[in-house]
Protein backbone atom coordinates (compact mmCIF):
# COMPACT_ATOMS: atom_id res chain seq x y z
CA UNK A 1 0.00 0.00 0.00
CA UNK A 2 2.88 2.37 0.76
CA UNK A 3 3.96 2.40 -2.89
CA UNK A 4 0.53 3.34 -4.25
CA UNK A 5 0.63 6.18 -6.75
CA UNK A 6 -2.21 8.71 -6.61
CA UNK A 7 -2.73 11.02 -9.59
CA UNK A 8 -4.36 14.30 -8.59
CA UNK A 9 -6.01 16.26 -11.41
CA UNK A 10 -6.63 19.99 -11.02
CA UNK A 11 -7.70 21.94 -14.08
CA UNK A 12 -7.47 25.46 -12.61
CA UNK A 13 -4.77 27.97 -13.47
CA UNK A 14 -5.38 30.09 -10.36
CA UNK A 15 -4.81 29.27 -6.72
CA UNK A 16 -7.57 29.61 -4.15
CA UNK A 17 -9.05 27.68 -1.24
CA UNK A 18 -9.50 24.48 -3.22
CA UNK A 19 -5.85 24.40 -4.23
CA UNK A 20 -4.80 25.05 -0.64
CA UNK A 21 -6.71 21.89 0.29
CA UNK A 22 -5.09 19.88 -2.50
CA UNK A 23 -1.62 20.77 -1.23
CA UNK A 24 -2.50 20.02 2.38
CA UNK A 25 -3.56 16.59 1.14
CA UNK A 26 -0.42 16.13 -0.98
CA UNK A 27 1.83 16.95 1.97
CA UNK A 28 -0.01 14.57 4.27
CA UNK A 29 -0.05 11.73 1.75
CA UNK A 30 3.67 12.12 1.15
CA UNK A 31 4.30 11.81 4.90
CA UNK A 32 2.26 8.60 4.86
CA UNK A 33 4.31 7.02 2.07
CA UNK A 34 2.15 7.64 -0.99
CA UNK A 35 3.61 8.70 -4.30
CA UNK A 36 1.71 11.68 -5.71
CA UNK A 37 1.50 13.03 -9.25
CA UNK A 38 -0.13 16.40 -9.84
CA UNK A 39 -1.65 16.83 -13.30
CA UNK A 40 -2.35 20.52 -13.86
CA UNK A 41 -2.12 23.18 -16.60
CA UNK A 42 1.41 24.29 -17.54
CA UNK A 43 2.25 27.69 -16.12
CA UNK A 44 -0.43 27.42 -13.44
CA UNK A 45 0.10 28.45 -9.84
CA UNK A 46 -0.33 24.80 -8.87
CA UNK A 47 2.55 23.74 -11.14
CA UNK A 48 4.74 26.45 -9.63
CA UNK A 49 3.83 25.48 -6.07
CA UNK A 50 4.27 21.75 -6.69
CA UNK A 51 7.70 22.26 -8.20
CA UNK A 52 8.74 24.43 -5.27
CA UNK A 53 7.62 21.78 -2.78
CA UNK A 54 9.24 18.87 -4.59
CA UNK A 55 6.16 17.08 -5.94
CA UNK A 56 6.09 15.30 -9.28
CA UNK A 57 4.18 17.35 -11.83
CA UNK A 58 2.73 16.31 -15.17
CA UNK A 59 1.72 19.48 -17.05
CA UNK A 60 -1.33 18.98 -19.24
CA UNK A 61 -2.93 21.64 -21.41
CA UNK A 62 -6.66 21.67 -20.58
CA UNK A 63 -8.28 24.18 -22.92
CA UNK A 64 -11.87 23.43 -21.99
CA UNK A 65 -14.08 20.65 -20.64
CA UNK A 66 -14.29 19.06 -24.11
CA UNK A 67 -10.56 19.03 -24.84
CA UNK A 68 -10.30 15.35 -25.79
CA UNK A 69 -6.56 15.54 -26.44
CA UNK A 70 -6.10 16.39 -22.76
CA UNK A 71 -8.12 13.35 -21.72
CA UNK A 72 -5.95 11.09 -23.92
CA UNK A 73 -2.81 12.70 -22.48
CA UNK A 74 -4.05 12.08 -18.94
CA UNK A 75 -4.92 8.46 -19.73
CA UNK A 76 -1.40 7.94 -21.03
CA UNK A 77 0.07 9.44 -17.84
CA UNK A 78 -2.08 7.17 -15.68
CA UNK A 79 -0.82 4.11 -17.56
CA UNK A 80 2.85 5.05 -17.88
CA UNK A 81 3.19 6.14 -14.25
CA UNK A 82 1.35 3.04 -13.03
CA UNK A 83 -1.22 5.13 -11.20
CA UNK A 84 -3.31 3.16 -8.74
CA UNK A 85 -6.06 5.72 -8.22
CA UNK A 86 -7.10 9.05 -9.76
CA UNK A 87 -8.37 11.89 -7.57
CA UNK A 88 -10.38 14.56 -9.43
CA UNK A 89 -10.36 17.95 -7.70
CA UNK A 90 -12.20 20.44 -9.94
CA UNK A 91 -15.00 20.61 -12.49
CA UNK A 92 -12.62 20.48 -15.46
CA UNK A 93 -10.72 17.69 -13.75
CA UNK A 94 -13.98 15.76 -13.56
CA UNK A 95 -14.55 16.13 -17.28
CA UNK A 96 -11.04 15.46 -18.59
CA UNK A 97 -9.50 13.43 -15.76
CA UNK A 98 -12.67 11.39 -15.44
CA UNK A 99 -12.54 10.44 -19.11
CA UNK A 100 -8.81 9.79 -18.82
CA UNK A 101 -9.38 7.47 -15.86
CA UNK A 102 -12.07 5.59 -17.78
CA UNK A 103 -9.79 5.21 -20.83
CA UNK A 104 -6.92 4.02 -18.62
CA UNK A 105 -9.25 1.79 -16.58
CA UNK A 106 -8.21 3.33 -13.31
CA UNK A 107 -10.53 3.78 -10.30
CA UNK A 108 -11.31 7.39 -9.47
CA UNK A 109 -12.75 9.52 -6.71
CA UNK A 110 -13.92 13.10 -7.00
CA UNK A 111 -14.14 15.92 -4.45
CA UNK A 112 -16.86 18.52 -4.83
CA UNK A 113 -16.11 21.84 -3.14
CA UNK A 114 -18.54 24.19 -4.88
CA UNK A 115 -21.90 25.17 -3.41
CA UNK A 116 -24.48 24.70 -6.16
CA UNK A 117 -27.01 22.31 -7.63
CA UNK A 118 -25.68 19.17 -9.32
CA UNK A 119 -27.35 18.99 -12.70
CA UNK A 120 -28.86 15.74 -13.88
CA UNK A 121 -27.29 15.53 -17.35
CA UNK A 122 -25.67 12.55 -19.11
CA UNK A 123 -22.08 13.47 -18.23
CA UNK A 124 -22.83 13.77 -14.53
CA UNK A 125 -24.66 10.45 -14.61
CA UNK A 126 -21.55 8.85 -16.12
CA UNK A 127 -19.14 10.65 -13.76
CA UNK A 128 -20.96 10.01 -10.51
CA UNK A 129 -22.51 6.70 -11.49
CA UNK A 130 -19.64 4.93 -13.24
CA UNK A 131 -16.30 6.77 -13.32
CA UNK A 132 -16.07 8.02 -9.74
CA UNK A 133 -16.44 5.15 -7.31
CA UNK A 134 -16.87 7.67 -4.48
CA UNK A 135 -17.89 11.34 -4.44
CA UNK A 136 -16.54 13.40 -1.57
CA UNK A 137 -18.53 16.38 -0.29
CA UNK A 138 -16.67 18.90 1.85
CA UNK A 139 -19.76 19.65 3.93
CA UNK A 140 -23.20 18.17 4.67
CA UNK A 141 -24.74 20.87 2.47
CA UNK A 142 -22.70 19.69 -0.53
CA UNK A 143 -23.58 16.06 0.25
CA UNK A 144 -27.26 16.98 0.07
CA UNK A 145 -26.72 18.66 -3.29
CA UNK A 146 -24.99 15.55 -4.63
CA UNK A 147 -27.84 13.34 -3.47
CA UNK A 148 -30.41 15.74 -4.92
CA UNK A 149 -28.48 15.56 -8.21
CA UNK A 150 -28.95 11.80 -8.39
CA UNK A 151 -25.71 10.54 -6.83
CA UNK A 152 -26.33 7.29 -4.98
CA UNK A 153 -26.08 7.92 -1.21
CA UNK A 154 -23.80 4.91 -0.73
CA UNK A 155 -21.25 6.54 -3.05
CA UNK A 156 -21.14 9.83 -1.10
CA UNK A 157 -18.65 10.52 1.68
CA UNK A 158 -18.29 13.72 3.72
CA UNK A 159 -14.68 14.76 4.29
CA UNK A 160 -14.47 18.34 5.49
CA UNK A 161 -11.93 20.83 4.26
CA UNK A 162 -9.30 21.56 6.87
CA UNK A 163 -6.58 23.81 8.20
CA UNK A 164 -3.08 23.27 9.50
CA UNK A 165 -3.22 25.32 12.69
CA UNK A 166 0.57 25.13 13.08
CA UNK A 167 0.90 27.11 9.87
CA UNK A 168 -1.24 29.94 11.23
CA UNK A 169 1.18 31.25 13.84
CA UNK A 170 1.68 34.97 13.36
CA UNK A 171 5.26 35.94 12.55
CA UNK A 172 4.88 39.52 13.82
CA UNK A 173 3.18 41.00 16.88
CA UNK A 174 -0.33 42.37 16.53
CA UNK A 175 0.74 45.93 17.28
CA UNK A 176 3.50 45.85 14.67
CA UNK A 177 1.18 44.67 11.94
CA UNK A 178 -1.44 47.25 12.87
CA UNK A 179 1.13 50.03 12.89
CA UNK A 180 2.29 49.04 9.40
CA UNK A 181 -1.33 49.32 8.25
CA UNK A 182 -1.81 52.70 9.87
CA UNK A 183 -4.01 51.31 12.64
CA UNK A 184 -3.82 51.65 16.41
CA UNK A 185 -4.32 49.10 19.17
CA UNK A 186 -7.67 50.70 20.02
CA UNK A 187 -9.17 50.36 16.54
CA UNK A 188 -11.92 47.81 15.95
CA UNK A 189 -10.61 45.98 12.89
CA UNK A 190 -12.64 43.78 10.55
CA UNK A 191 -10.91 41.48 8.08
CA UNK A 192 -12.02 39.83 4.84
CA UNK A 193 -9.68 37.43 3.02
CA UNK A 194 -11.20 36.40 -0.30
CA UNK A 195 -11.02 36.45 -4.04
CA UNK A 196 -12.73 39.64 -5.10
CA UNK A 197 -15.62 38.13 -7.01
CA UNK A 198 -19.36 38.74 -6.72
CA UNK A 199 -19.80 35.34 -5.03
CA UNK A 200 -17.75 36.48 -2.03
CA UNK A 201 -20.13 39.32 -1.16
CA UNK A 202 -17.54 41.99 -0.32
CA UNK A 203 -19.98 44.59 -1.65
CA UNK A 204 -22.41 43.55 1.09
CA UNK A 205 -19.73 44.10 3.74
CA UNK A 206 -19.02 47.59 2.41
CA UNK A 207 -22.69 48.51 2.70
CA UNK A 208 -22.77 47.06 6.22
CA UNK A 209 -19.80 49.18 7.32
CA UNK A 210 -21.41 52.28 5.83
CA UNK A 211 -24.61 51.46 7.71
CA UNK A 212 -22.72 51.00 10.97
CA UNK A 213 -21.03 54.37 10.63
CA UNK A 214 -24.25 56.12 9.63
CA UNK A 215 -26.07 54.75 12.69
CA UNK A 216 -23.25 55.58 15.05
CA UNK A 217 -22.70 51.96 16.11
CA UNK A 218 -19.14 52.17 14.85
CA UNK A 219 -17.92 55.74 15.29
CA UNK A 220 -15.78 57.16 12.54
CA UNK A 221 -14.88 60.28 14.50
CA UNK A 222 -11.18 60.64 15.08
CA UNK A 223 -9.95 60.07 18.61
CA UNK A 224 -7.10 61.95 20.24
CA UNK A 225 -4.72 59.35 18.81
CA UNK A 226 -5.76 60.36 15.30
CA UNK A 227 -7.03 56.91 14.36
CA UNK A 228 -10.39 55.50 13.30
CA UNK A 229 -12.27 53.23 15.68
CA UNK A 230 -13.76 51.03 12.93
CA UNK A 231 -11.74 49.79 9.98
CA UNK A 232 -12.21 47.09 7.35
CA UNK A 233 -9.22 45.34 5.78
CA UNK A 234 -9.85 43.51 2.49
CA UNK A 235 -7.06 41.08 1.59
CA UNK A 236 -7.29 39.52 -1.85
CA UNK A 237 -7.55 40.36 -5.50
CA UNK A 238 -9.85 39.57 -8.37
CA UNK A 239 -12.02 40.94 -11.18
CA UNK A 240 -14.28 42.95 -8.86
CA UNK A 241 -11.53 44.93 -7.15
CA UNK A 242 -11.86 48.15 -9.14
CA UNK A 243 -15.64 48.16 -8.78
CA UNK A 244 -15.39 47.50 -5.04
CA UNK A 245 -12.87 50.30 -4.55
CA UNK A 246 -15.20 52.63 -6.44
CA UNK A 247 -18.13 51.47 -4.30
CA UNK A 248 -16.14 52.17 -1.11
CA UNK A 249 -15.37 55.70 -2.28
CA UNK A 250 -18.99 56.24 -3.22
CA UNK A 251 -20.09 55.18 0.26
CA UNK A 252 -17.66 57.62 1.84
CA UNK A 253 -15.42 54.84 3.16
CA UNK A 254 -12.11 55.97 1.69
CA UNK A 255 -10.54 56.17 5.16
CA UNK A 256 -12.41 53.24 6.75
CA UNK A 257 -11.57 50.53 4.19
CA UNK A 258 -8.16 49.40 2.99
CA UNK A 259 -7.78 47.10 -0.01
CA UNK A 260 -4.56 45.20 0.57
CA UNK A 261 -4.42 43.08 -2.58
CA UNK A 262 -2.94 39.60 -2.38
CA UNK A 263 -1.18 39.04 0.94
CA UNK A 264 0.92 35.99 1.85
CA UNK A 265 0.92 36.94 5.56
CA UNK A 266 -2.61 35.78 6.41
CA UNK A 267 -1.58 34.61 9.88
CA UNK A 268 -0.32 38.10 10.70
CA UNK A 269 -3.52 39.69 9.39
CA UNK A 270 -5.69 37.31 11.39
CA UNK A 271 -3.68 38.12 14.50
CA UNK A 272 -4.17 41.83 13.88
CA UNK A 273 -7.95 41.79 13.39
CA UNK A 274 -10.80 41.67 15.90
CA UNK A 275 -13.48 40.01 13.73
CA UNK A 276 -13.32 37.95 10.55
CA UNK A 277 -16.11 38.62 8.06
CA UNK A 278 -17.27 36.18 5.37
CA UNK A 279 -20.37 37.59 3.61
CA UNK A 280 -20.39 35.03 0.77
CA UNK A 281 -23.42 34.55 -1.44
CA UNK A 282 -22.40 30.90 -2.03
CA UNK A 283 -19.78 28.82 -0.24
CA UNK A 284 -18.92 25.13 -0.22
CA UNK A 285 -17.40 25.34 3.25
CA UNK A 286 -15.17 28.38 3.62
CA UNK A 287 -11.55 27.57 4.42
CA UNK A 288 -10.87 31.18 5.34
CA UNK A 289 -13.50 30.88 8.08
CA UNK A 290 -11.69 27.82 9.44
CA UNK A 291 -8.41 29.74 9.44
CA UNK A 292 -10.04 32.52 11.43
CA UNK A 293 -11.54 30.06 13.92
CA UNK A 294 -8.15 28.38 14.33
CA UNK A 295 -6.71 31.82 15.06
CA UNK A 296 -9.31 32.41 17.81
CA UNK A 297 -11.15 35.10 15.90
CA UNK A 298 -14.97 35.27 15.92
CA UNK A 299 -16.49 34.84 12.47
CA UNK A 300 -19.50 36.69 11.12
CA UNK A 301 -20.62 34.75 8.06
CA UNK A 302 -23.50 34.14 5.71
CA UNK A 303 -25.93 31.45 6.78
CA UNK A 304 -25.44 29.45 3.60
CA UNK A 305 -23.90 26.26 2.24
CA UNK A 306 -21.05 24.78 4.20
CA UNK A 307 -20.57 27.98 6.19
CA UNK A 308 -23.80 27.23 8.04
CA UNK A 309 -22.38 23.83 9.03
CA UNK A 310 -18.97 25.16 10.03
CA UNK A 311 -19.62 28.40 11.89
CA UNK A 312 -21.86 27.50 14.84
CA UNK A 313 -24.17 30.44 15.41
CA UNK A 314 -23.75 32.10 18.83
CA UNK A 315 -20.99 29.59 19.73
CA UNK A 316 -17.95 30.51 17.64
CA UNK A 317 -19.47 33.15 15.41
CA UNK A 318 -22.64 34.79 14.17
CA UNK A 319 -24.62 33.81 11.07
CA UNK A 320 -26.61 36.28 9.00
CA UNK A 321 -28.77 35.96 5.86
CA UNK A 322 -26.67 36.24 2.67
CA UNK A 323 -26.87 39.49 0.78
CA UNK A 324 -28.34 41.41 3.74
CA UNK A 325 -26.09 44.35 4.71
CA UNK A 326 -28.38 45.49 7.54
CA UNK A 327 -28.30 42.07 9.20
CA UNK A 328 -24.53 41.98 8.80
CA UNK A 329 -24.22 45.47 10.29
CA UNK A 330 -26.37 44.41 13.25
CA UNK A 331 -24.17 41.36 13.94
CA UNK A 332 -21.01 43.45 13.75
CA UNK A 333 -22.52 46.05 16.06
CA UNK A 334 -23.18 43.34 18.65
CA UNK A 335 -19.52 42.39 18.70
CA UNK A 336 -18.35 45.99 18.65
CA UNK A 337 -20.47 46.81 21.69
CA UNK A 338 -20.13 43.55 23.65
CA UNK A 339 -16.48 42.72 24.47
CA UNK A 340 -17.52 39.66 26.49
CA UNK A 341 -19.35 38.18 23.50
CA UNK A 342 -16.39 38.99 21.26
CA UNK A 343 -14.03 37.15 23.60
CA UNK A 344 -16.32 34.16 24.15
CA UNK A 345 -16.88 33.51 20.45
CA UNK A 346 -13.20 33.93 19.63
CA UNK A 347 -12.02 31.56 22.34
CA UNK A 348 -14.37 28.84 21.06
CA UNK A 349 -12.82 28.82 17.58
CA UNK A 350 -9.85 26.46 18.05
CA UNK A 351 -12.02 23.80 19.70
CA UNK A 352 -14.40 24.00 16.74
CA UNK A 353 -11.51 23.36 14.34
CA UNK A 354 -10.43 20.35 16.43
CA UNK A 355 -13.90 18.88 15.90
CA UNK A 356 -13.11 17.40 12.47
CA UNK A 357 -11.44 20.25 10.61
CA UNK A 358 -7.74 19.62 11.28
CA UNK A 359 -5.58 18.67 8.30
CA UNK A 360 -4.47 15.39 9.87
CA UNK A 361 -8.12 14.39 10.28
CA UNK A 362 -8.85 15.18 6.63
CA UNK A 363 -5.82 13.22 5.41
CA UNK A 364 -6.65 10.18 7.54
CA UNK A 365 -10.17 10.20 6.10
CA UNK A 366 -8.85 10.31 2.52
CA UNK A 367 -6.38 7.48 3.18
CA UNK A 368 -9.24 5.34 4.50
CA UNK A 369 -11.31 6.21 1.43
CA UNK A 370 -8.46 5.35 -0.95
CA UNK A 371 -7.99 1.99 0.77
CA UNK A 372 -11.70 1.30 0.46
CA UNK A 373 -11.80 2.13 -3.26
CA UNK A 374 -8.59 0.26 -4.08
CA UNK A 375 -9.83 -2.85 -2.29
CA UNK A 376 -13.13 -2.64 -4.13
CA UNK A 377 -11.36 -2.24 -7.49
CA UNK A 378 -9.05 -5.19 -6.77
CA UNK A 379 -12.02 -7.41 -5.96
CA UNK A 380 -13.93 -6.48 -9.11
Amino acid sequence: MAATTIAHVDGETGFSGGQVQVFLLLEGLRERGFRNLLCCPPGSRSEEEATKRGFEVRPVVMKNDLHLAAAWRLARIFREDEVGLVHLHTGRANALGGLGARLARRPAVTTRRMDGAVRRHPFNRMLYGTVARRSVAISPAIATQLADGGVAPERIRIISSSVDSAGLTAARPRGVVRAELGLSDDDFVLLIMAQLTKRKGVDVALKAVASLLAEGSGPSTRETSGTERLHLLVAGDGPERAALEQQARGLGLAEEVTFLGHRPDKADLLGACDVFVMPSRREGLGVAALEALASARPVVASDIGGLADTVLDEKCGLLVPPGDPEALASALARLLNDPALLTRLGEAGPARVDDGFRSDQMIDAYVALYQEVLAEAAAA
